[in-house]
């Protein structure tokens, strides 16, 4: 999820269970210290993708964190109630990373495998919202305000609940419509009725849209996947190695540009988003030992 909706959703959940000042800051920075990972950006791409959702998101994080706090606090406040609300919004944190499409590695760091429930989008605005307007509608009617608060997360925990029906939906339809040995569907933003899909058969991907609106699916691409010597050679660069550490469908395509080869490796769960994210891109020079790495680029 985006920093605007972790900090909202530790905010609701700090008023919620509590009026303690110091329990509420400590909720409110649990909610989003996770994503202290997101300094990596600034180091590189590469390690970004590779390291984002990582340590800070696992379920060792999620247990040893809660203790800093807790003894911090542990006169002021106790050390129960304060490592209970902390270990509380932490697990929400990783809850709602959990139900995007993005993966996040809960199990780090025994293992480093990242899961997703891929039911909302990392920007959902119907998880937002309802946030927000908790917060808002509780400053004019602040003797409601915990029923807002309260109605607020029963709100998101129905929507999310209803995602996960809608999936299971389109999942079954589109094995009655396509031939496969692979389905994936994922959540596509602001939509509840349309998801995309990337299936495979033997040697090829296919990609595009279950309707259950319409009851229909449409292909958008069949793409083969292609083993070639430059392919292979483009696995070396780090771009191409920080893409295969994050994707969940990747694939290569080869293009020509005069003399020069250019391998591009895209993940095809986002397949439907705008101006190629989520790929790499690799120039190389054939020679007669092979190929040889020119320069690469990654975008995100």
């Amino acid at each position: 999820m985006d920093p605007v909706t972790h900090f909202l959703s530790g905010f609701v959940l700090g008023k919620a269970i509590t009026k303690h000042k110091i329990l509420f800051a400590v909720i409110l920075v649990s909610s989003i210290i996770p994503d202290i990972d997101i300094i990596m950006r600034l180091t590189s791409k590469e390690l970004f993708l590779i390291y984002h959702r990582g340590i800070t998101h696992g379920i060792a994080a999620l247990f040893l964190f809660p203790f800093i706090p807790a003894i911090i606090f542990r006169k002021k406040i106790s050390f129960l109630k304060t490592y209970t609300v902390t270990f509380s919004a932490y697990a929400l944190h990783l809850f709602l990373d959990l139900t995007n499409q993005y993966g996040t590695k809960i199990l780090s760091p025994f293992d480093w495998t990242s899961y997703s429930l891929a039911l909302t989008f990392i920007i959902d605005p119907y998880i937002l919202l309802p946030l927000l307007l908790a917060v808002l509608l509780s400053i004019k009617f602040k003797k409601q305000a915990k029923f807002l608060y309260v109605f607020s997360m029963i709100f998101i925990a129905i929507y999310i609940g209803t995602k996960a029906y809608l999936k299971a939906e389109a999942k079954d339809f589109l094995k009655q419509k396509i031939e496969a040995h692979q389905y994936r569907v994922y959540p596509l933003p602001n939509d509840f009725l349309r998801w995309w899909f990337v299936s495979r058969y033997s040697d090829e991907y296919i990609t595009g849209f279950v309707d259950l609106f319409t009851r229909r699916v449409y292909i958008d691409e069949r793409i083969k996947i292609k083993n070639d010597s430059a392919v292979d050679k483009s696995k070396d660069t780090e771009s191409v190695k920080a893409l295969l550490s994050f994707a969940t469908h990747p694939v290569a395509e080869i293009k020509h540009e005069g003399n020069t080869t250019v391998v591009i490796w895209q993940d095809l769960s986002y397949g439907f988003l705008p101006d190629n994210r989520f790929s790499a891109k690799v120039w190389l020079q054939k020679t007669s030992q092979g190929y040889r790495i020119i320069n690469s680029t990654l975008k995100i």
